[in-house]
């Protein structure tokens, strides 16, 4: 027995009895029920405090001291979308002034350049927009592989994926296979919010349902094409429903194996029109620090035999909370991002664009070893002290050369023609 299990197991004898037998399942490896895990949210004092501990030694068991971290680009390629959901703060109604679009010329010089500062993988999600030509995502993978084969496109949310083969009138596992052929290696588990389809009514009507989103994602991982997985917390949801969700995403994994990493995603609300216009009774201001900390280690113990790896969000929590949910069962920071829209504009202050460099300071900061990753977490580079020779985009001395959410609504260029206005 390590001095830490027996560290454990003297704190548990001295916690609530219902809270200490679920942490002690959680600990033997055995899978932890809905209402057990629920129970975990109101865990108080030392109780708290044991949760997170608990997170930890799984989060070592797993994957050891290692936290990994991708050198990537988000290319948002336009902001114009059909959906109007009230969580978001990026979409434009094609109406709008502020709508932009990218020509498939500048997403491949943007994949290129971030290519070029050692980027390994390019993440591509979009509005929806009216008049879309159906095989706009495979001709971006094309363009994009044609040029640079070796990155690993990272692309196109199961919403999407939903939009694109009803516009082409096929069948989703049809429209994935052309999406794996064009060039997409992995899919964002993203439009996932909380897979509670009365909830989804309420907070984006119309948006893809829960039980067309299971079938995007299990579609693909049956093709083997791997995705993440996400859950939007810190709204109208409860902490049964933060559950329920976590589970469901675990009976998928059980079934397909496809989910690198799950990825809770906090609430930014100051943009968000339902947030602003109060839109439903007792909307939330994104999660407080303690929920964040729990939903990290729920995530873990619910997980822990299922998906190995724990993602925070840098962008939305910054990096000192970032640093402490290591210690509460995460072990990835993410990407470097370069431009990072979706999070701004909703009106995050963390940045668009963080440097290698500073995720390595941070991870030795709080004990850890920091390791680049490719996409689908095998190791690339393992920093066991810091070189002398630095990552291309560590010796970066001028972060606008990438441009910002807030510089692209303004470029004339990049202008969203309606259509229909013709």
């Amino acid at each position: 027995m390590t001095l830490q299990i027996k560290r454990l197991d003297d704190l548990l004898k001295n916690a609530d009895p219902l809270i200490a037998s679920t942490l002690d399942r959680a600990l033997a490896e055995k899978e932890i029920s809905e209402k057990e895990a629920s129970r975990l949210y109101y865990a108080e004092g030392i109780d708290f405090h044991l949760v997170g501990m608990v997170a930890d030694e799984l989060r070592k068991r797993r994957v050891g001291d290692v936290v990994t971290y991708v050198v990537n680009r988000n290319i948002n390629f336009t902001n114009v979308c059909i959906k109007q959901c009230g969580f978001c703060a990026f979409s434009r109604d094609f109406r709008e002034e502020e709508g932009y679009f990218l020509p498939i010329e500048e997403i491949v010089r943007r994949a290129k350049e971030a290519y070029s500062f050692g980027a390994t993988e390019v993440c591509i999600q979009a509005g929806l927009p009216p008049d879309m030509d159906g095989h706009l995502y495979e001709d971006v993978c094309r363009a994009i592989k044609a040029e640079i084969p070796d990155i690993h496109i990272h692309g196109f949310s199961p919403e999407e994926v939903l939009y694109a083969s009803s516009l082409l009138g096929i069948s989703i596992r049809e429209y994935l296979i052309r999406l794996k052929e064009a060039g997409v290696n992995t899919l964002p588990g993203t439009a996932a919010e909380i897979l509670n389809q009365k909830m989804r009514d309420k907070i984006s009507p119309g948006r893809i349902s829960v039980s067309d989103w299971i079938e995007v994602i299990s579609t693909a991982h049956k093709l083997g094409i791997n995705t993440t997985s996400t859950m939007m917390y810190g709204h109208i949801e409860t902490p049964e429903d933060r559950v329920m969700h976590i589970c469901k995403l675990r009976e998928i994994q059980k079934q397909t194996g496809g989910f690198t990493e799950f990825v809770p995603l906090n609430f930014i609300a100051s943009e968000a029109p339902m947030y602003k216009n109060k839109l439903h009774q007792g909307i939330r201001n994104g999660s407080s620090s303690r929920d964040v900390l729990l939903t990290h280690a729920i995530a873990r113990i619910i997980l822990n035999n299922s998906i190995d790896n724990i993602q925070m969000s840098w962008v939305k929590e910054g990096q000192k909370m970032s640093q402490l949910l290591l210690m509460w069962g995460a072990n990835d920071f993410g990407g470097t991002l370069i431009n990072e829209s979706i999070s701004t504009s909703a009106g995050a202050q963390n940045g668009q664009l963080i440097k290698p460099k500073t995720i390595r300071r941070l991870v030795r900061e709080v004990g850890r070893v920091p390791a680049e990753r490719n996409t689908n977490y095998k190791i690339l580079k393992k920093f066991e002290s810091e070189s002398k020779t630095s990552e291309p985009l560590d010796d970066l001395e001028d972060e606008s050369m990438f441009g910002s959410y807030f510089d692209l609504i303004k470029i004339n260029k990049f202008n969203y023609q309606n259509p229909r206005r013709n």
